[in-house]
Parts: C-alpha cells; structure tokens; sequence
C-alpha cells in the first residue's frame, strides 16, 4: 500500500515550468538536426540538379563568291518562203524574283499558226526547200545551192570533155562533193557511151568495137554494147547504185575517183539518169551535168520522157550545159519540167543561171 505525500502549489509550477523547458529543447534539437540533415543532403544531390551548358563554337571558312552565269541569248535565224501575213509576236511574261538558277531567255519570235495548210509560215523552212521532208543536208555545185538529204550527181566523162572543160569539171565537183554535210546521202554515177557507178572504171572499153564492160562490187561485171559512140545499151540490167554516208572516209576515197578516172568515148544521158531514177530511196535531187546532146535522139522527146520518170518519184534535177551552146534547150527543158535549176557555163567558164526556153 502505497502513501503519497501531497505535492505544494509551488511544486507543481515547478514541474509544469521544467516540463515546458523539455519540449522547447528537444523541439529546438529536432528543427536543428533537420537543417544540418537539409543541409548534408544539399552538397551530394545540388551537383546532380545542375549541368552545365557546354560552349559551341563553330568555324567557317572563307567562301568564294559565286560566279553569277553569264545569261545568254539564243538567237534563231529562219528564212522563210513568202506567205500570208499571219504573224503576230507573242508576249512573254517576265519575273523579278531573285532565284538561285539562272535561265537563258530565248531571243525567238514565235509565229502564229494559220489553217492554212503548207500556206503562210506555219511550217516554213521545216519543210525544206521543196526537197524532201527536212532540211537535211546541203550542197552546192556550179552555183546550184539546194537542201537535200539524199544527192546523186550524173556527171559526163565523155572525151568531148578534155581541156578545159575537164579541169572546171574536176574542180567544181570535188568542191562540191568536198563540203558535204557529214550524214548526207551521196552518190557520183559518171557516164560517156556507157554509165557506170564512179570507182567502177571501165576496164576492155572499146567504143570502136562497141563493147566495154564494167566491173562492180563483187567482181560481178555489167556488159554494154553500143553503136559507135553513141546509142549503148546494158546487156541485162544496168548496174545498181548504193547509196554513201558522207564522213571523212568516204569523201576522200570519192574526191580521188574525182581526180583519177579517165575520159572514155560517147555520150549517152538516158542509161546514167535511170540509173539515178532506179535508186532506193530515191534521190531527192540529182546534179546532171553535161557538155553536149545525144545525138540521133529527139532531145525534147528525151527530155520529156526523162522528166515523167522523174517526176512519179519525187526528184528534181538540176542540169548544168558546160560550155555547149547546143545543148542548152533540152537541159533548160529538163529542169523546168521537174523543177530544178538550169544553169550554162559559158566559154569564160562563168555560171550564170540559164533561161526557159
């Protein structure tokens, strides 16, 4: 059994004062061990919260400027036949806005397009000259300037030529067969009594006995037969004629059959321009050049005959009366007929166009 004494007034103030200074110190404690805690934790995990920015730094070297293209124009140059006034220039719309390209600006005139059908200048000079479907090739023989792809020259060999019909002969067609247009469609066909295909040569000719034979590729020969130095005819068909692509090569192996082949007996125009006529394709014009007519035919007969065989294919041919009078009318009348060109060459060795007659 338990006796207590009884606690005074004054003791319990004591009591309750020292009770109150327990718990000021022990929370004063606390609230310190929490900052020194705060503040431990502070300097291991702030290092981690915080990174630090690296610094770029960059470099460029020195760039050229650019060169500024030079802006080029285009200029198109297109003769044209005469025509319906039609034309009308177009507008062109311009930008001004700065682009890292530069395009050239065409200096072209456009053409309004007519209903006109080959009319006006809708197709001008795409159709050629008349020859043909193009422009193609070109060419140029005693002062006969034409456009053509496929061009066959009928040149005379015959011994009339001898002189200076001869030289001016050689001349203008190595000139001529020289400035070919690389591509261009060529062939030379010579011609006295007989014709043969130039390079052939004519070799046991004898236009006395009225025999030659001409020897072509593949060592096949062609016979002829002829009364004296006129009127040959081939015994079977005549020899055909392939087509040549003018290049460096070709042209030069024709330009020395131009220099070498000799003159032989005869002249005969028929045989050498159905030769032409029997081309595949057909040449688009032919060169005929010749320094007299066949004699015991009726020339304008000839000519017209010739004429409708070329006309049906499609060619014109050109005719050149070098240095004969005589032979003017019918190579006037073969041209026209098929709408070529005439030309004489007078005994100055001049070319002047010829007259219709």
């Amino acid at each position: 059994m338990s006796i207590h004494a009884p606690i005074s007034a004054k003791a319990k103030e004591q009591l309750a004062a020292q009770r109150r200074s327990a718990s000021i110190f022990s929370a004063a404690i606390a609230f310190l061990f929490v900052v020194i805690m705060a503040l431990v934790l502070g300097l291991f995990l702030l290092p981690s919260f915080s990174k630090e920015s690296a610094t770029i730094v960059t470099y460029q070297a020195h760039q050229a400027e650019d060169d500024k293209p030079v802006q080029q124009k285009v200029k198109t140059s297109i003769q044209r036949k005469p025509s319906a006034p039609s034309s009308s220039m177009a507008k062109v719309i311009a930008s001004t806005t700065t682009t890292a390209v530069s395009i050239p600006v065409p200096d072209v005139t456009m053409e309004t397009q007519t209903v006109d059908f080959g009319d006006g200048d809708d197709f001008g000079s795409g159709w050629g000259d008349g020859i043909g479907a193009g422009a193609g090739g070109g060419a140029s023989f005693f002062n006969q300037s034409v456009n053509a792809e496929r061009i066959a020259y009928v040149i005379d060999f015959s011994l009339s030529m001898k002189g200076e019909r001869e030289r001016l002969m050689r001349l203008e067609l190595s000139k001529s067969v020289e400035a070919l247009k690389g591509g261009t469609k060529y062939q030379l066909i010579f011609f006295s009594g007989p014709a043969w295909v130039a390079g052939s040569g004519l070799p046991g000719y004898n236009y006395l006995s009225g025999k030659a034979t001409v020897k072509g590729l593949g060592g096949h020969k062609y016979e002829w037969t002829g009364i004296g130095t006129f009127d040959w005819t081939p015994k079977g068909k005549r020899q055909p004629v392939e087509w040549l692509e003018a290049s460096s090569g070709s042209l030069a192996n024709s330009l020395e059959i131009i220099k070498e082949s000799p003159l032989s007996g005869g002249t005969d125009w028929e045989n050498p321009l159905l030769m032409a006529f029997d081309m595949e394709p057909a040449p688009q014009l032919i060169f005929f050049m010749t320094d007299g007519e066949v004699k015991g035919r009726d020339m304008m007969e000839l000519t017209k005959s010739l004429a409708a065989l070329a006309n049906k294919k499609g060619i014109k041919v050109n005719t050149i009366a070098l240095m004969e009078p005589k032979a003017e009318k019918p190579m006037a009348d073969l041209a026209k007929r098929t709408g070529g060109q005439f030309t004489i060459v007078g005994k100055d060795g001049k070319a002047r166009p010829g007259k219709d007659k």
